[in-house]
């Protein structure tokens, strides 16, 4: 399985906000079997939401788009979607419902609030999508075409994938090793375990840990056993964590 996050917000192009919902994702997607093969942060601009939403909708198995879904003026992510499939936008009963089972929650735990939210807007997703429901939230998200739509609040992101994580499988597996080699002495090594066992090798260096990481993928249980046990005894490896004081270079 092939997936596409699309994360949006003006504020993560400027450098205001950590980009943290595209790693949380891709950690959990990956710890599924899943392939993500893009990552990409958009601003709140609808022409640009849609365009990519629909290109990647047909390139990947999967779509994910966070950000951008409250009732705020920026928040133009639904509306992008549903003009994506030339949808137009609507409440369910169970949106609609959901939403005002949350705002009423609002209103006894803050009494004194002012709490003033059209409904009817809050709750319109693109017709004929799946709804997706947001407990620790208000605005709901949706599935359409394959496309995800879910929040950017990280507590709600987090607990709207968790309510469909099931849909996300796939057969990658990785493993990591860890070596003391400089990484420029361990490329052969490296080209040569991927060519040989038809696996993808990735080198990470880590001052901090005091040692290069390797990371063998691979949809073969096999060839990943092979590759990690021939890279253990060409590439002075281990699989734990080994560390070397670089400083000393």
């Amino acid at each position: 399985m092939e997936v596409a996050l699309i994360t949006v917000g003006d504020e993560l192009l400027a450098g205001d906000t950590v980009n943290t919902n595209a790693n949380w994702l891709a950690a959990e997607l990956s710890d599924r079997g899943v392939a993500v093969k893009r990552i990409l942060s958009v601003p709140d601009d609808r022409a640009v939401i849609a365009e990519h939403a629909r290109a990647y909708a047909d390139a990947f198995d999967a779509v994910i788009v966070t950000g951008g879904i409250g009732g705020t003026p920026d928040d133009v992510t639904m509306e992008a979607v549903a003009d994506a499939f030339d949808r137009e936008l609507a409440p369910t009963d169970l949106t609609r419902e959901a939403v005002e089972r949350h705002l009423a929650e609002i209103r006894e735990r803050l009494p004194d609030s002012d709490v003033d939210v059209d409904v009817e807007a809050e709750a319109a997703i693109p017709a004929g999508s799946r709804p997706l429901l947001n407990d620790p939230g208000l605005a709901p998200g949706c599935v359409l075409e394959g496309v995800y739509v879910m929040p950017g609040i990280p507590e709600e992101l987090q607990a709207m994938f968790e309510s469909v994580a099931d849909e996300f499988a796939g057969d990658r597996q990785s493993r990591f090793l860890y070596t003391v080699e400089p990484e420029a002495d361990i490329v052969p090594a490296l080209e040569a375990a991927g060519e040989r066992f038809d696996v993808a090798v990735g080198c990470y260096p880590d001052r901090e840990g005091g040692h290069n990481r390797l990371k063998v993928t691979a949809t073969d249980e096999r060839a990943l056993d092979e590759a990690a046990a021939w890279l253990l005894a060409n590439v002075n490896a281990s699989e734990t964590p080994v560390h070397r004081d670089w400083g000393d270079e």
